[in-house]
């Protein structure tokens, strides 16, 4: 079975052929069918922005390790006892490349993005097929295409910061980064009501992408005076809910002097391993009460992301596809931002759930 994987570890970005971590077309093993497995012929299987951290060896270094867990396909076998969600052969499908176990004390407790098997089906999703527990895969809507359907995992990442970001109907809301994330955040605080909302972000064709779905105003961290603007912007109050979505160091610091007195900020991105914020606790945690919080996965978040993805502006995310074969340089577009997203088509089929 033909998957993508890091085949040598190290920086995407780095300028030196010799270290630079390197993307490869390679043969893994077909997973199991077990008796509650789903098999799902992999249609469309989205880039993330944490692809290249596992690159660099943010989670283990013992290549090949396999990529892709943002992905939309068709069920093409079910396990004998895969049958409680009503799921069919030919079913088309998105899902959570995570299995919750359910029985660990995390899970019991309501806690289960700290499942203690959270591992144990995490499986490469840049393939042809790939093996899923029912409990993990989700059946798209009639008006959700296949390629908009491999965006229901990022989708449940936005959601889930909504609920870590407790906004209320007339927050104001700023968002840092107007990554894939960060548009979809941008789209789900709307839909929360959020108002004077703002996106920071230094690339002007993603600042104007945010103001074409529903941004009320924009930031240039680089040449704007960010704290002036976001003080005319909020009244000089500052900005009740503010999310970070790009995680660079360079950014999140000066989020804390935008926050309104007793606002909540989430630290919604994957940081570099070593970095540690300063952080004044008099000035931010004792004198503003700020509340500040971050996701690690998305519990619970995958059935509303559901339900609002036919609402979502999502044909700017899915516009740069490239095949299977071309994933290496898939991951070049990605690495150089040419697109907020790129996805590889890794089967051709329709949305008959046809497959040519």
């Amino acid at each position: 079975m033909r998957t993508v994987a890091v085949t040598r570890i190290g920086s995407l970005r780095d300028p030196d052929e010799n270290t630079r971590g390197r993307i490869g077309v390679v043969d893994f093993p077909e997973q199991p069918l077990g008796p509650e497995d789903v098999r799902i012929r992999v249609a469309y299987s989205a880039i993330c922005g944490s692809d290249p951290h596992l690159a660099e060896g943010f989670f283990g270094t013992d290549v090949p390790i396999g990529l892709g867990h943002e992905l939309s396909g068709v069920i093409e076998a079910l396990g004998e006892r895969a049958t409680r969600n009503g799921l069919k052969v030919g079913d088309r499908v998105a899902g959570n490349f995570l299995r919750f176990c359910g029985t660990c004390r995390p899970c019991q407790e309501g806690r289960q993005q700290f499942c203690e098997n959270i591992q144990d089906y995490n499986r490469p999703g840049m393939a042809e097929t790939v093996t899923w527990h029912e409990s993990q895969v989700y059946r798209l809507p009639d008006d959700v295409t296949l390629l908009q359907g491999s965006i229901l995992e990022p989708t449940s990442v936005a959601v889930r910061i909504a609920d870590k970001a407790r906004a209320r109907v007339g927050d104001r809301v700023a968002i840092c980064g107007g990554g894939p994330i960060g548009q979809l955040t941008l789209q789900v605080m709307k839909m929360n009501g959020a108002t004077s909302l703002t996106m920071i972000e230094p690339i002007a064709e993603r600042r104007e992408m945010a103001l074409r779905h529903g941004a009320d105003f924009v930031i240039d961290p680089v040449t704007d005076d960010q704290a002036a603007l976001a003080a005319e912007i909020t009244d000089g109050r500052g900005y009740d809910v503010v999310i970070d979505a790009s995680g660079s160091p360079r950014a999140v610091r000066g989020l804390l002097d935008i926050a309104a007195k007793g606002a909540t900020v989430v630290y919604g991105a994957m940081y570099p391993e070593n970095y540690e914020l300063p952080l004044n606790l008099s000035d931010y945690l004792y004198l503003k009460e700020l509340t500040l919080t971050g996701i690690f996965v998305s519990p619970y978040a995958f059935p509303r992301a559901l339900q609002i993805l036919p609402y979502l502006q999502l044909d700017e995310l899915t516009e740069a596809v490239y095949d299977l074969e071309d994933a290496v340089e898939a991951f070049a577009v990605h690495v150089s931002g040419r697109f907020p997203k790129v996805v590889l088509r890794c089967n051709d089929i329709d949305d008959e759930g046809g497959i040519s």
